[in-house]
């Protein structure tokens, strides 16, 4: 999502006739687009908003501005934190109705909805991104058609829970099964991929429309925790059962589908039997690709009421023992 915003801040300055500078020494602005998912993520935008207050002596001139999604800390705080900074802005400020410039040359990232409802206990995006918005079912279908005749082949559908698009429109016609059923018509298009799914919103309809040609055979599955305790302590609404009985039937429908997940160690109070589970899960799955985040408490969530209590090193291990078991050879195609 940070690649997709990225992109369509650079088409704003496009449009304003700006010029992509080479380096930072070269830059009249900087703009950071910041993540706030894992605490890892925002230390490394405080190290690099230092490493710019250097550059910004020898060139006074220079106006840096942060955005994304660590907005969601009040404007009196960042400012104190990070005096550096010269203007604070909103990714929407930045990309509506922006034509993004893409990087890459045959494969772009189409955004169609941002925001989550789900409130999941360790996470920040409904704080920081909003509830869930779709963008126009029209809309989308333009910028696809656009791109193919461009000579763009793949796409990749873009929103923190993409199985929900179009839960807000007016349209109910316009939902998530129907969109990929469309884009899958544009001629030209040869490979259609999307992020992220949630497991309780990935409906028979939709499993159903992924079996169409052109829908990419990986698919995308959180599972955060194998532990059904540990889930409810998260506000993931589904048992470890319920997810590998998806798995089963999202299986029977795609045989030849790969799946990878995110996953979350050292929840606060995950016992080593809990872990036990999740490994035990993944074992069953098969994931071919994990994104094993150690929990780090983030203020605002209702997780960070609860006392972090394994240690660095512990979740360090978790961690290892997972990568090991999924990441260590890369089982796709």
């Amino acid at each position: 999502m940070n690649v997709s915003d990225a992109e369509r801040i650079t088409g704003w300055y496009k449009a304003k006739n700006w010029k992509e500078s080479r380096t930072n020494k070269e830059a009249d602005e900087i703009v950071i687009v910041t993540c706030s998912v894992r605490q890892t993520a925002e230390d490394r935008v405080y190290g690099l908003v230092n490493n710019l207050e250097k550059l910004k002596k020898q060139n006074p001139n220079l106006k840096i501005i942060l955005t994304g999604c660590m907005l969601r800390y009040p404007l009196k705080w960042l400012r104190e934190k990070m005096p550096t900074v010269d203007e604070f802005k909103k990714i929407s400020d930045f990309t509506k109705k922006t034509k993004p410039i893409y990087q890459k040359k045959i494969h772009a990232y189409v955004p169609i909805m941002e925001g989550c409802n789900q409130f999941c206990s360790y996470c920040v995006v409904p704080y920081a991104r909003g509830r869930e918005k779709s963008r126009s079912f029209a809309e989308i279908i333009c910028e696809i058609e656009e791109l193919t005749k461009r000579g763009y082949r793949g796409i990749t559908l873009l929103g923190q829970n993409v199985n929900a698009y179009g839960k807000d429109l007016k349209n109910q016609k316009h939902n998530f099964a129907n969109l990929l059923i469309e884009i899958h018509k544009i001629n030209g298009l040869k490979k259609i991929s999307f992020l992220t799914s949630n497991p309780w919103d990935l409906i028979d309809k939709i499993i159903s429309v992924m079996s169409l040609p052109k829908i990419d055979r990986y698919l995308h599955l959180p599972v955060q925790s194998g532990d059904d305790d540990i889930l409810k302590k998260m506000n993931r609404h589904y048992t470890a059962n319920d997810y590998l009985k998806l798995i089963v039937k999202i299986k029977k429908e795609i045989p030849d589908i790969q799946i990878g997940t995110d996953i979350v160690v050292g929840f606060p109070g995950e016992t080593e039997k809990q872990f036990q589970n999740t490994l035990d899960l993944c074992k069953k799955v098969g994931f071919i690709k994990a994104y094993v985040a150690m929990y780090s408490p983030r203020l605002g969530t209702a997780a960070f009421k609860i006392k972090d209590d394994v240690s660095h090193q512990e979740k360090r291990r978790r961690w290892k023992i997972l990568d090991d078991l999924i990441n260590k050879i890369d089982k796709r195609c």
